[in-house]
């Protein structure tokens, strides 16, 4: 194996390997290394791989816009063939529930109007004629099974939705990311699986190179940390951590799989639905299924991990109160005796916004925080860090002269300062899922 390259990305999940296939379309020497021994085997593989719109801040919900003329066109963007085959979107549409706590939406839908995203407003009619099986009712704020009372309407009707039709899921997460493989090695990209970093090497505050476990050594002026829930660790071992104001933790998550409503089509009439009023989302699971995740309300409590390598992989008494709270908006949801579904690790940063940055070692560069709401964002993530790394390493000093990425679709500017280090906890934030 050759041990010297322009750039190492640490990392082969969906947003490594876009990062590593446009360095590679920049004409790079690129090489992803993963511990894992295939791409998109790690957290990626346990995404719920939403395509959605709605985010709590507009640069969130314009990355989304971005994302999602990537994926309704991917073979476009891969240029290349995938003997294994290429994943499919699966349009949905996407109703997001007013509440108070996400001002009724109000800063979603001028986002929205501002990138020309056509909605509907609904109001709790609509609602139940897009999808007869929900109950409008007002159950919020989200409570505890055990609290007295739970599942006790609130409010006679909910204040409405939003319906974003433009909004889906990805066939295949895990496959997504051997798509982009591909289309990396297509590019003179490499890969290299099973190969845990036990150090990042430097001189001078200059990144050298990684060192793997098994002693090899493979030198590069650049190195990115995309390690998803260890990428705490990573940025330890770079020694760049104390240094930045937004830091990143995994934390563990608990998917739910749950039979829909019989008689009831699910899988073509259903959509996804985020429903801060119950505190969870959902969506079509293949097989007639609802997949519910949380939205991480404030009466739970997280489960950060300290040991991404050893955590508990089986379901708790989470995944009983997620289905139990969405149940209060499908009334008629059958709950099975054995919980069935994913558990898995979320990276989150401090108020839940990616990190896409460089750092305090130079040559050294992280896009972090992504796991639970990056999925979709990954071609556009991968495009705007290999713009950051370019512009970085020919001298521009970005913590003070932000460099700024124009989206190719859209054509909106993207200050990437925003997702700087450096920055204050954005109090804009959900803080949850939604990001």
């Amino acid at each position: 194996m050759e041990n010297k390259y322009d750039a190492i990305v640490i990392g082969a999940g969906i947003i490594g390997a876009c990062t590593g296939f446009e360095l590679a379309k920049k004409g790079l020497k690129v090489l992803n290394v993963d511990k894992l021994p295939e791409a998109g085997h790690g957290s990626t593989s346990g995404s719920c791989a939403i395509i959605r719109l709605h985010y709590s801040t507009p640069d969130g919900v314009a990355m989304a816009r971005e994302g999602y003329f990537y994926w309704v066109d991917w073979a476009k963007y891969l240029g290349t063939v995938d003997e294994t085959g290429l994943v499919k979107y699966i349009n949905t549409g996407c109703m997001v529930m007013k509440t108070e706590k996400n001002h009724n939406l109000e800063k979603v839908r001028a986002a929205l109007d501002e990138l020309s995203v056509p909605y509907w407003d609904f109001g709790p009619k609509e609602i139940t004629e897009l999808l007869p099986i929900l109950d409008t009712r007002g159950f919020g704020p989200p409570a505890l099974p055990s609290d007295a009372r739970f599942g006790t309407p609130t409010r006679d009707a909910i204040a409405g939705a939003l319906y974003i039709p433009e909004s889906g899921l990805i066939s295949d997460p895990k496959q997504s990311t051997h798509n982009v493989q591909r289309a990396a090695e297509a590019r003179g990209g490499k890969f290299l699986f099973n190969a845990r970093v036990a150090e990042i090497r430097k001189k001078d505050n200059q990144v050298q190179g990684i060192t793997l476990a098994d002693g090899t050594q493979i030198d590069a002026p650049v190195v990115i940390n995309v390690a998803g829930p260890h990428s705490f660790q990573i940025n330890r071992m770079a020694g760049v951590e104390d240094e930045m104001n937004i830091k990143t933790r995994a934390l563990r998550q608990e998917v739910c799989h749950v039979p829909a409503p019989e008689g009831f089509d699910y899988n073509h009439l259903g959509t996804i639905i985020s429903d801060g009023d119950v505190g969870c989302y959902s969506r079509p699971e293949v097989g007639n299924n609802i997949l519910i995740g949380s939205e991480d309300p404030e009466c739970d409590t997280l489960e950060y991990i300290d040991d991404p390598d050893n955590y508990n992989t089986d379901f708790t008494e989470q995944w009983t109160t997620q289905v139990m709270r969405e149940a209060q908006r499908i009334p008629d949801m059958r709950i099975p005796n054995k919980p069935s579904g994913i558990v898995d690790l979320y990276d989150c940063t401090d108020d839940w916004i990616p990190i896409y940055d460089r750092s305090s070692l130079n040559g050294f560069y992280m896009a972090v925080g992504t796991s639970g709401n990056q999925f979709k964002n990954a071609p556009v993530a991968g495009a705007l860090m290999a713009q950051l790394v370019q512009e970085v390493e020919n001298g521009r000093d970005h913590d003070k002269d932000p460099v700024h990425f124009t989206m190719k679709y859209t054509k909106r500017p993207c200050n990437i300062g925003f997702y700087s280090r450096l920055r204050k906890i954005n109090p804009d934030s959900s803080f949850s899922v939604i990001g």
